[in-house]
């Protein structure tokens, strides 16, 4: 078993996160590294900012898919995380079916044999622990990076985590195994704090 592990957190409604994640796993497969994903939530980031109606009523619709999320993780562990994030990203993000994304969640958990019963960690309920261990997730990552950042955030075992990186579309191959020795370098260095660019196009799902 790899002695290196990468850890990334995602928000599921994120198609960059998205993106991110199918690099990761391309990745894996040219480097000895063990890929974890975990969760994080824009809504939770966002709770008490100023931000444009249209991106609050995102935020707003985006809790749902973060705490089934977070209830298969706990539930089932990282491992079927994993497989429910990907069923969820084949449909969502690449086959765009973005009207319902309760009906896309159920869809997700029945594709990879998860207990359809999960789906009641969609809709929140008075003093359900799921809220809770949202928080505690998306802290773990803004712990490590500060609140200036969006998702995904990716941390290199005992080395500095940070924002992205932001990749569209996913490198494949030895290009994704270089990017991903060009970051864990970065996650080494004292001192690295921001590497940036304007994006000058959209998400391509390739």
């Amino acid at each position: 078993m790899s002695e290196n592990p990468v850890e990334l957190f995602v928000d599921p409604v994120c198609p960059f996160a998205w993106m991110t994640s199918r690099w990761l796993l391309h990745a894996a497969e040219v480097r000895d590294i063990a890929p974890t994903f975990s969760v994080m939530s824009l809504s939770v980031l966002n709770e008490g900012r100023e931000v444009d109606a249209g991106y609050r009523r995102l935020l707003d619709d985006s809790w749902g898919p973060a705490r089934l999320a977070i209830a298969i993780h706990r539930r089932e562990g990282a491992e079927a995380f994993a497989r429910w994030y990907t069923a969820w990203g084949e449909r969502y993000h690449v086959g765009d079916q973005q009207d319902d994304r309760r009906a896309v969640a159920v869809a997700a958990l029945e594709a990879v044999e998860l207990s359809a019963e999960l789906i009641a960690a969609y809709e929140p309920v008075a003093g359900d622990p799921i809220d809770e261990a949202l928080r505690a997730s998306h802290h773990g990552a803004i712990s490590r990076v500060g609140e200036d950042v969006g998702t995904p955030v990716i941390s290199f075992g005992e080395g500095t985590a940070y924002f992205g990186p932001v990749v569209s579309p996913a490198p494949r191959g030895e290009d994704a195994g270089r990017l991903l020795d060009a970051l864990r370098t970065m996650s080494e260095i004292d001192g690295f704090y921001e590497l940036k660019r304007t994006r000058t196009r959209g998400v391509d799902l390739r």
